[in-house]
């Protein structure tokens, strides 16, 4: 199965298909490797109807999961990384063939699913851990804060990275004592299906569980009404409709949407390691990551030598459609990205700017291949300056100074990620701080920020609501109770006592438990 086209076997997609759920016949949904353009399988059209019915078994499989010990449900993540990992070869293969990415890119997301089940299995429980909290009055109550499922989480999730999304964000929903309704994107359902089987034959109970596939104007609305929190990672102009349809609803939501990210290049930064770093950090999944930069500013006294030393090492850069580790760079996903990148390009030329390598499609590998794309002179105007490409397309601009840097960096609506590159680390934090996004990477690209699964990792402005990884991210999905004991008599007006005499004592009560606050040696700590 290693050409350089492929399909998965009859068997294998009516398998899967299987695991969709639907209660009639449903009009297929045809799925093409961007390799290709060759057909790889068939899913359901599936309609609202299925999504309430598989609300309603995901709904009727959650009370006993939730009445599980966290440690047995924890015990069935640990499980599914193992499987994970016994199944890496053909888990690479599905996520090739459907996304049409890179063989290394496909085996980053399998790490990732593999830590995050990990981190989840072993760190999870204790972000759930019930908590004392101080009481309103020191020894005579007591307040201890609890976590308890939400109920039905629904995922909404994209093509960009089908394994890594349909299933790391779901983890800690399942561990936290959720059910699920997971709707892949159109584009690449069978890395959410096979996952799915994984989990299953990890100990997730039947219909814990439940997988929708569509086209999703049909299926968002019904999906939203029907659960009790949505997770969707996508387009911030798509995010915009799901977060009305969940506010309409009174549904809590969190969204990864989309970004404009940058990457500060300083005077005094190693030329080689930033370079090495930012070819990945730029052309990663061919650019079709919310976190890969698409804007590069570089202090002017190191611009000269960066900009050969960049261009050269993304011209060595190799686009290639097999399933194998050959290929640095893969295909775009489908027609619609590929027009995206070539009407950015295009408008650039048109406004002056230089390409300095790429800007061409490269249809001798592929019917959706780009080449990896570097521009100098963008004007500020210019749509590959102010809007996203998710592709494989990056601007390199110098800049007087870091406060430059700075400021073009923030001038956009997105705040996702950013990387800062410099030889003081301790310059590189602290102008960390300066930058308004959700997370920044210091002399790294991105994924030392993604593998710190135990910090919480989300944009900011246009780039999104909440958080995952981290405790935030297992604590969406729960509500937190509060148990307040009062352990002598009700804080309440006492019979026989005047009201503006029970007002004065509160009053001198307030004041005295004030001071004894601030001068405690408990409350200092």
């Amino acid at each position: 199965m290693k050409a350089s086209s492929g399909s998965l076997s009859e068997r294998t997609v009516e398998r899967l298909r299987e695991g969709v759920t639907r209660v009639d016949d449903r009009p297929p949904l045809v799925v093409r490797s961007p390799f290709t353009d060759e057909r790889v399988g068939a899913v359901p059209a599936c309609q609202p109807a299925d999504v309430a019915a598989a609300a309603e078994r995901a709904r009727a499989a959650q009370e006993a999961w939730a009445a599980r010990p966290i440690e047995e449900r924890a015990g069935v993540l640990q499980r599914f990384a193992d499987r994970a990992i016994e199944a890496r070869e053909e888990l690479l293969d599905v996520v090739q063939l459907e996304a049409g990415k890179a063989r290394l890119d496909a085996h980053v997301e399998l790490l990732d699913v593999v830590l995050t089940a990990d981190y989840y299995a072993r760190r999870g429980p204790t972000h759930l851990d019930a908590a004392r909290r101080a009481g309103g009055i020191p020894l005579l109550t007591t307040a201890v804060e609890r976590h308890d499922p939400v109920g039905l989480v629904g995922l909404i999730e994209p093509w960009n990275y089908p394994l890594t999304l349909a299933i790391s964000d779901m983890l800690p929903a399942l561990l936290a004592g959720n059910g699920a309704i997971l709707k892949p994107a159109e584009a690449t359902p069978f890395c959410a299906l096979r996952a799915v089987e994984l989990l299953t034959e990890a100990g997730v109970p039947e219909d814990l569980v439940q997988v929708v596939t569509g086209e999703g104007p049909t299926l968002g609305e019904p999906l939203v009404s029907n659960v009790d929190h949505v997770t969707f990672t996508g387009s911030t102009e798509t995010g915009r409709t799901v977060a009305a349809l969940a506010g309409e609803h009174l549904v809590d939501a969190s969204m990864e949407l989309g970004g404009k990210n940058a990457a500060v290049v300083l005077g005094d930064a190693d030329i080689s390691q930033a370079v090495r770093g930012l070819v990945h950090g730029c052309f990663a999944n061919a650019g079709q990551l919310c976190i890969s930069f698409e804007r590069i500013y570089v202090e002017e006294g190191l611009y000269d030598d960066f900009i050969s030393e960049f261009v050269d090492a993304t011209e060595a850069l190799t686009l290639g459609a097999s399933l194998d580790f050959a290929a640095d760079v893969g295909s775009l996903i489908g027609q619609h990205q590929l027009d995206t990148v070539e009407d950015h390009v295009a408008d650039a030329r048109e406004r002056g700017a230089t390409v300095e390598t790429g800007g061409r499609r490269r249809e001798d590998v592929g019917p959706l291949f780009y080449a990896p794309t570097v521009l100098t002179d963008l004007p500020e105007d210019a749509t590959a300056a102010c809007e996203e490409t998710f592709g494989p397309v990056v601007s390199v601009t110098p800049v007087a100074d870091a406060d430059e840097a700075v400021v073009r960096t923030n001038d956009t609506p997105y705040g996702l990620h950013a990387s800062v590159w410099t030889d003081d680390t301790d310059r590189g934090e602290a102008l960390a701080r300066r930058i308004e996004t959700g997370s920044v990477s210091v002399n790294d690209a991105f994924l030392g920020m993604w593998a710190a699964t135990d910090a919480p990792m989300g944009g900011v402005g246009d780039s999104g609501i909440g958080r995952r990884h981290g405790g935030d991210g297992i604590r969406k999905y729960t509500e937190t109770q509060t148990v307040a004991t009062q352990r002598v008599h009700p804080l309440a007006p006492v019979d026989g006592v005047p009201n503006r005499v029970a007002a004065v004592a509160t009053t001198y009560g307030i004041r005295a438990l004030r001071r004894l606050r601030r001068f405690s040696p408990l409350e200092r700590e």
